[in-house]
């Protein structure tokens, strides 16, 4: 049984690393000045564990897991 897990970011935070991008691309993306845009804020099964990645590498903590 998979549960969905939500994801959000701060955009204000984000300094560009694309860490996220780089660990995640199935829910994150940059926008044309390198912030992060969220493409979902919900991810699951082996996604979930590429966010966790992402998060885990954000080097400004911009992404916040609610009940992770």
């Amino acid at each position: 049984m998979s549960a969905n897990h939500r994801v959000l970011v701060d955009r204000v935070a984000c300094i560009g690393a694309g860490q996220c991008v780089m660990h995640a691309p199935d829910v994150f993306d940059q926008d044309l000045d390198g912030v992060v845009m969220i493409r979902t804020t919900q991810a699951d099964g082996e996604v979930w564990e590429d966010v966790l990645e992402a998060a885990t590498r954000c080097p400004v903590q911009a992404i916040t897991l609610p009940g992770a």
